[in-house]
């Protein structure tokens, strides 16, 4: 009978701890857009699709202008993400050039010296909501999020 008592509490401790660890702060309004986390406060990245320009033996990706909406202080970014089609996990995060009135990354066919993608960490808070943070210090500059393989990117500014 008093072990019976005793698992009984223990099992009641342990449900009351996973239900305090659930998550409770700001959510994205819009699902598959990453959001940057300041605080308790979201700013949401600019969206759009990258161009593709290939010159001599390189595959450039470009987007207009020269600077993003989204912009951030923090070297180590932090976003939310409300998922319904994307997958959180297969985001890939690049540094971009701004040359001649757009923002641009440059992949040799040649893969090799190209660009590599700056690590990410994900991680789970909830059905279909991810915190991703850059693995990386990043420096002063233009930066995307992109789903591998797709041409969506998501813009932000580390300043």
């Amino acid at each position: 009978m008093k072990f019976r008592i005793v698992s009984l509490f223990a099992l009641a401790c342990l449900a009351a701890s996973a239900q305090s660890n659930a998550y409770s702060g700001p959510r994205p309004e819009k699902a598959d857009v990453p959001y940057l986390l300041h605080a308790s406060t979201l700013v949401e990245t600019e969206m759009v699709t990258a161009q593709e320009e290939k010159k001599k033996n390189d595959n450039i990706y470009f987007v207009p202008g020269t600077s993003a909406k989204a912009r951030t202080p923090l070297a180590e970014p932090i976003f939310l993400i409300r998922t319904e089609k994307l997958d959180a996990e297969r985001l890939e995060l690049y540094r971009l050039e701004a040359k001649n009135g757009r923002r641009e990354v440059i992949f040799p066919e040649k893969k090799k010296g190209g660009p590599r993608p700056f690590p990410l960490s994900v991680r789970k808070l909830s059905a279909g909501l991810f915190r991703v943070e850059a693995a990386a210090t990043l420096e002063n500059g233009q930066y995307a999020l992109t789903p591998s393989g797709s041409n969506t990117v998501f813009l932000f500014e580390v300043y």
